[in-house]
């Protein structure tokens, strides 16, 4: 008996694609244009494959099916392994996959992204604190903010996943 994957059926087999609901880049390009400018400006001066892991891991929580797809490829064409990426949704399980200053970044991730507590623990940005400069750190809390900001569009427009060439949407 063989295995077969959603992606190996006929396209009749598969369930059939959300319609997106709104598209805030066509309707309001300065919007759009502002959001592309703040990413590039937040992300500069950081190790792109940091970048990637913490967009991924952000919209794994956010539940942003456009985000992961984008950045799961974005981060593959970065040089990161499928292994890596496949992990990310049980890093603190699979911890011996990444650096200390990753694992710092993926806590402080959670923290920004999860705000249901109302705050970031201190312990959480203490360990971010040991690893990251503190321009550096600033920018990875920019970073952070702005893929939640992108997850929030993405999530709320219903943009479909499965259609992002990597680098379609770089600044």
């Amino acid at each position: 008996m063989t295995t077969t994957h959603a992606h190996q059926h006929a396209p009749a087999d598969l369930a059939p694609e959300h319609p997106p609901r709104i598209s805030v880049s066509r309707l309001l390009p300065d919007v759009y244009k502002a959001m592309v400018r703040l990413d590039i400006a937040a992300r500069e001066g950081l190790d792109p494959v940091l970048v990637e892991l913490v967009k991924i891991r952000a919209s794994q929580l956010n539940h942003c099916a456009f985000c992961l797809d984008m950045h799961s490829k974005d981060a593959l064409a970065a040089g990161e392994s499928v292994e890596r990426i496949v992990q990310l949704s049980a890093w603190r399980e699979s911890r011996h996959f990444y650096t200390a200053k990753e694992l710092a970044a993926l806590a402080l991730t959670e923290a920004v992204t999860v705000l249901t507590d109302g705050f970031v623990p201190d312990e959480v940005y203490a360990e971010a604190e040991k690893h990251f400069e503190e321009t550096e750190l600033a920018q990875l809390i920019a970073s952070i903010t702005v893929i939640n900001s992108w997850n929030r569009f993405g999530v709320v427009g219903r943009l479909g996943p499965g259609h992002y060439t990597p680098g379609d949407h770089k600044g």
